[in-house]
């Protein structure tokens, strides 16, 4: 099946529609205005907080170990080798290591470039498949959504795989449109750049660069009885362009770590242990948790907020009926040409690629380990979804059904910004602001059972905690309230695109309250204030022993520059690089411990309790406590 002849390649407006915004339809406007929405949202907040513990600084020294060893084929870090990841992501910040120097900002700089790739690109994506307004305001949903926020407050690589699948998916489309006739094929440029964008995303998170287009285009093609397209897609050629892109890092790093002795080398840990154990959760070692799948699926609508409440009704654009897909039962059209290419618009076409792109990577981690920040990837595909629904709903006239579902979706919202102001002011009321010094670890319930979980540690807050939050509380409940009103306001009165606007600015606020909340929070999450109370005191020879795994301090080695000890069984991000020959000795036993703290040189403690039962009837000396974190050390510090 083709995608239907020439003269059906019309464009994606709704017919008998008011004239479309005209500013909206320039696009050097919307480029300016979502890129101006990227800068207040994303680059406002660049250098702080600290980078935090695990996956932040784990990632970010292994980009600073590429740079220091001129080696950008095997990844480091604490010295150790780092396998399991792709290297893309640690290519960008290593490149920004390189140009800026070695800082926060400098770490974030790629990522947030990549957040405002992934928006430009969803705002081109819908302006080509849903018109410019559209476009715009999928880009404007993207852009202000709560979960891609949330998720580059870390350093993981799930946006760019967005950016990647978004793409991929734009360049698939334009595939089915330059096959008018089945006899021709796509441009060479569209095919080649569907196999390079597919290569990128496998450099930044492995196979599941693959298995996520497969699985969108393998379920359109399938259908919309379409199969024979991928004949189409110059198979051979661009299998050379995807492996020359692909492949000579694996090889690479196959050579540089092969497998020795007991050690099976790069090929099994990475693509066996990392792929395929982690999907059947049987991964060595099981050091993660994953989330309840009802939470899972909850969580991929949450990460949208607001436009959560404008889903449902952007999925009746979805083509739903078997007839309207598939050509089997249909008449042919002229020439031969199924009925039903004729029938599938360019938008009709989209949406169920969008809808798809979704199922597969929700269909795929609820058979997996999961994480809160998995479907990150998924979200440009529902901005796109709303975002061609919020287009049609401005452009439709003030009784039609659109208008109507747009005010019961505003409802809806409005009340649940009265219930986030009821609870905010709440809290405001019966909180107290803690004394000045106070460490905030002090007012928190720790529930270490959840910290695999990347937000697991908020769990912790208290009503006793709160007070410590009530500016960024503040502002969050009456900007809530106060954006949710005045969208309501707005569209009973008819003016849909003017509630999207206070939507946008209500988030630009809520996102500033986030953004100041984490930095409150930060010093729970990160170990940059005892890192430099070591540097202070640091010298050459002194070593730094962490009890549990290295990643649960893996900032006090980014900051200080200095390998970590691990006083514990070996397990962790470290466990398999230690494994070969050479590699330097990182865990301690608890004999082993208590000779080093015993010895001649220094030796600081990194501990979560006054009382560790490692330090039990050794000399100790308090260096600097913050966060619920101690640094003790075996010799006294020396007089100022």
């Amino acid at each position: 099946m083709n995608s239907g002849p020439a003269r059906n390649l019309d464009p994606p407006t709704t017919e008998n529609l008011p004239r479309p915004n005209q500013l909206l339809s320039d696009w050097r406007v919307c480029v300016l205005a979502l890129i101006a929405l990227w800068a207040v949202i994303y680059m406002a907040g660049l250098s702080r907080p600290a980078l935090l513990d695990d996956a932040d600084t784990v990632h970010a020294e292994a980009a600073r170990e590429m740079v220091q060893r001129h080696d950008w084929v095997t990844l480091y870090a604490n010295g150790i080798r780092y396998l399991e990841k792709a290297p893309l992501m640690y290519w960008g910040v290593a490149t920004s290591y390189t140009l800026f120097g070695v800082s926060e900002w400098s770490t974030r700089l790629p990522l947030m470039l990549g957040v405002l790739a992934m928006i430009l690109s969803t705002y081109g994506l819908g302006r080509w498949a849903l018109g410019g307004e559209g476009g715009f305001d999928s880009g404007l949903v993207l852009a202000t959504a709560l979960g891609p926020y949330l998720f580059t407050r870390f350093l993981i690589p799930d946006v760019p795989v967005g950016l990647w699948l978004t793409l991929t998916f734009w360049l698939f489309l334009v595939s089915l449109e330059q096959q008018k006739l089945e006899q021709t094929k796509p441009a060479r440029w569209v095919c080649w750049g569907l196999a390079a964008v597919c290569a990128l995303n496998v450099l930044t998170k492995g196979l599941i660069g693959l298995v996520f287009p497969a699985g969108a285009i393998g379920l359109y093609l399938l259908l919309t009885g379409n199969l024979r397209h991928l004949l189409k897609l110059r198979l051979l050629s661009s299998a050379a362009v995807f492996f020359a892109i692909a492949a000579p890092w694996h090889i690479l790093a196959a050579l540089r770590n092969p497998a020795q002795g007991n050690v099976r080398g790069f090929l099994w840990f990475y693509f066996v242990n990392e792929h395929i154990l982690r999907f059947l959760n049987r991964r060595v070692p099981r050091d993660y948790d994953t989330v309840p799948l009802l939470l899972f699926w909850a969580l991929l609508v949450l990460w949208l907020i607001p436009w959560t409440v404008f889903l449902p009704q952007s999925l009746r654009e979805v083509p739903r009926r078997w007839r309207d897909v598939h050509p089997n039962g249909q008449k042919s059209g002229p020439s031969g040409t199924p009925a039903f290419r004729m029938q599938m618009t360019r938008r009709q076409r989209a949406y169920l690629l969008f809808f798809l792109w979704n199922v597969v990577i929700v269909g795929f981690f609820s058979l997996s380990t999961r994480q809160e920040y998995y479907t990150i990837p998924a979200i440009p595909g529902m901005a796109l979804l709303v975002g061609g629904w919020l287009q049609r709903e401005r452009a439709s006239a003030a009784d039609s059904r659109e208008r109507r579902s747009g005010r019961i979706s505003s409802t809806l919202l409005l009340v649940a910004g009265v219930t986030v102001a009821v609870v905010g002011f709440a809290l405001l009321m019966f909180s107290k602001a803690p004394a000045p010094g106070t460490d905030l670890s002090d007012l928190l319930r720790k529930h270490p059972q959840d910290y695999a979980l990347s937000f697991g540690h908020f769990l912790d807050l208290t009503p006793q905690a709160m007070g410590a939050f009530r500016v960024p509380l503040f502002g969050f409940s009456l900007a809530f309230l106060l954006g949710t009103l005045a969208n309501w306001l707005l569209r009973r009165r008819g003016r849909a695109g003017a509630g999207n606007a206070a939507l946008a600015a209500m988030m630009v606020v809520l996102l500033a309250c986030v953004r100041i909340a984490f930095g409150i929070f930060s010093p729970i999450l990160s170990s940059k204030d005892l890192a430099m109370a070591i540097r202070e005191q640091y010298r050459p020879g002194d070593q730094i022993v962490v009890i549990g795994l290295y990643e649960n301090a893996s900032s006090l080695n980014f900051y200080t520059g200095i390998p970590l000890h691990s006083l514990r069984a070996p397990g962790g991000n470290m466990w398999y690089g230690t494994q070969f020959p050479g590699a330097p000795r990182v865990f301690e036993t608890q004999a082993s411990f208590v000779e080093m703290w015993k010895g001649p040189q220094r030796v600081f403690l990194w501990a979560e309790e006054d009382e560790p039962p490692a330090l039990q009837g050794l000399a100790r000396y308090v260096v600097a406590r913050r966060g619920g974190k101690i640094i003790f050390a075996n010799q006294p510090m020396p007089s100022p």
